[in-house]
């Protein structure tokens, strides 16, 4: 599952178009839709922080918790450079999310940017979401968006080039998605390509992702083993009704 260590210090560069500002937005949205009177929030896979940086702007006291110390180094690193009533409000954790159990309870849960789509196996998903539930405050809700299975069926993932710098570095990343249908799985082989623009040395890393899709009926199951109540889906950041082509969906569930 640390999936993320050889190339945590690239991480920023290769997704800094992703709009982290804006995904909190839309995330303090549902919350206030569904849960108005939220204060205290649990993140699971928080990485390095940014959604919850950008939450903690809304007065939410919020828990990250990663299992890359890696990305929780970079969170903390941030967190030090705050000032010291929003600083106040943060705090990141060591553990799997599968397994931590922090003796405390959250009005709202967050799980985003696929992580439990990370969760492969039906004995992870449901453990993640039994940490959900030994988490979660009556009447809580749980967020969570994943790879949307009738969209990888119906598209299937192809292979995809990303390349980015800056004034130190080139990456170039190469993904190279196996579709296992009969497992729902993918997995994603990335190869990246780190040059060194001063020394002009070159850096290769290898990692496979393994994501799993999923579909409505499974999140049910798993929230009936857990007693919860699916109360929402949609496209995400658009709140539109997913479809065969909408790749990420997130979903709602109440305590």
């Amino acid at each position: 599952m640390a999936i993320f260590s050889n190339y945590a210090r690239y991480y920023d560069l290769i997704y800094r178009d992703k709009d982290y500002i804006g995904e909190a937005k839309f995330i303090h949205s549902l919350i206030q839709t569904h849960a108005p009177n939220a204060k205290s929030i649990l993140e699971l896979g928080c990485g390095q922080g940014k959604h919850a940086f950008a939450l903690a702007a809304n007065n939410y006291q919020i828990h990250g918790v990663d299992l890359s110390q890696e990305m929780l180094q970079k969170a903390n690193n941030s967190l030090s450079s705050l000032n010291n009533n929003l600083a106040s409000l943060l705090k990141f954790s060591h553990g799997d999310i599968r397994e931590i159990r922090l003796n405390q309870t959250f009005d709202v849960i967050l799980s985003l940017f696929h992580v439990i789509s990370y969760q492969t196996t039906n004995e992870d998903l449901l453990a993640a979401f039994t940490t959900v539930k030994k988490h979660l405050n009556p009447g809580g809700i749980f967020i969570f968006d994943v790879w949307y299975g009738p969209a990888v069926l119906t598209e299937s993932p192809t292979i995809k080039i990303k390349r980015v710098e800056d004034e130190k570095i080139q990456v170039t990343r190469l993904a190279e998605p196996v579709i296992y249908p009969d497992k729902n799985l993918v997995d994603v082989n990335y190869q990246v390509f780190i040059k060194d623009k001063i020394t002009e040395a070159f850096e290769e890393l290898q990692e496979t992702h393994k994501m799993r899709y999923l579909f409505e009926p499974e999140i049910e199951l798993l929230c009936r083993a857990n007693q919860l109540a699916p109360i929402e889906s949609g496209e995400w950041m658009t709140g539109n009704k997913p479809a065969c082509n909408t790749w990420g969906v997130y979903f709602i569930v109440q305590n």
